[in-house]
């Protein structure tokens, strides 16, 4: 686990600038800042945004564990915080420029975490490194509250920092590497409904909204993402044999996205053993992720069913099934990734808990 410390190896920090030596004309001059705002894939993604940020790096700070992990920072036990850690050049961009910023992009009125993630380990906080950034910090949140944006009082902390844990490889720069699965959260999460009904018309001047969806990948990116039989069922309507795929006879608990862009679509505790030889469910988990369409090839009538966002081909939806709907989603594994339920949160499906929880 690396660690990033407010001490900076090989480098000076004085004020929270960075220095490799004296700035010289033309020169950027490197300061850190430190924000928790709840999901790190969020607030990474919104201040990589801001000009004059040079890099954001996500972690774990503010807590007693010394090297701690993903799931244990999760887990709320070991006092850390979700957060970030704003590299940025201070003659394009202050710190004050980025405490309103930050101020805009979180809900400062949760004293238990941030929209869909409870917990305090999600609870928003400004980890200051000098005299100079807390007195900023308090100034800030004083006028926000005596602003009146918020019927509630402003519970954001303002900490001292300490060490500052990066986070594993995955979670850096998880809004582009993972743009279908980031997108979904982040639309679920509450977020940004929340940011555009207590800013408005505000939030634009601060932020380049996320687009809605992003472009499927082109043929030659999904061949070298995809095995050939992913591509051949997902992408030219194939179907891949009986019996010998990876998850007809899989009982574990967990969700089924689609393997291009994520998007949830299937739930173990929908799934049943139909003897045909291809994963069957009895339902969507999300019915707005699938579309269904008259299927007239090989001269029979079906009814296709593909997934919303990315119009991968999924299977056939037929009415032979058991109650309760007495529907049979006959999919394809190769069309399919199985999620299972102890990944769900790291995987940024964390709300779908819920299902298998209150099953027991």
């Amino acid at each position: 686990m690396k660690i990033l410390l407010t001490a900076v190896i090989m480098m000076s920090v004085i004020s929270g600038a960075v220095y490799s030596g004296a700035a010289q004309k033309g020169e950027t001059m490197t300061r850190i800042a430190t924000f928790a705002g709840g999901c790190f894939w969020c607030t990474e993604a919104d201040f990589e945004k801001v000009p004059g940020v040079l890099k954001v790096i996500s972690g774990y700070t503010g807590g007693h564990k010394k090297n701690p992990t993903y799931e244990e920072v999760s887990s709320g036990t070991t006092g850390h915080v979700e957060a970030i850690q704003v590299y940025y050049d201070s003659k394009k961009v202050t710190y004050q420029e980025l405490l309103d910023f930050f101020w805009r992009h979180i809900d400062p009125t949760d004293p238990g975490g941030q929209f869909v993630d409870n917990g305090a380990q999600y609870r928003s906080v400004i980890f200051y490194l000098d005299k100079e950034q807390k007195r900023l910090a308090e100034a800030s949140k004083k006028a926000l509250n005596a602003s009146k944006i918020f019927d509630k009082p402003i519970v954001t902390e303002i900490l001292p920092l300490t060490e500052f844990y990066e986070a594993e490889d995955y979670h850096q720069d998880y809004y582009k590497r993972h743009s279908f699965k980031y997108q979904y959260y982040r639309r679920g999460s509450g977020r940004d409904q929340f940011l555009e009904e207590a800013w408005g018309k505000k939030m634009s001047n601060t932020v380049t909204k996320e687009k809605e969806a992003n472009p499927k990948p082109d043929a030659a990116t999904l061949r070298k993402k995809l095995t050939p039989m992913q591509y051949k069922v997902t992408q030219q309507n194939g179907t891949e044999p009986a019996f010998e795929n990876e998850y007809w006879n899989n009982k574990k608990e967990g969700i089924y996205v689609d393997i291009v862009s994520g998007e949830p679509l299937f739930s173990s505790l929908d799934k049943y053993d139909s003897g045909t030889g291809w994963p069957s469910f009895t339902k969507p988990l999300e019915p707005d992720n699938v579309v269904e369409k008259k299927d007239k090839s090989l001269f029979m009538n079906r009814t296709e069913v593909r997934s919303k966002r990315a119009g991968s081909h999924l299977g056939h939806v037929f009415s032979d099934g058991p109650p309760p709907t007495r529907l049979r989603y006959c999919m394809n594994s190769a069309a399919l990734r199985f999620i299972p339920k102890g990944d769900l949160k790291k995987e940024g499906y964390g709300e779908y808990l819920k299902l298998f929880n209150r099953k027991k």
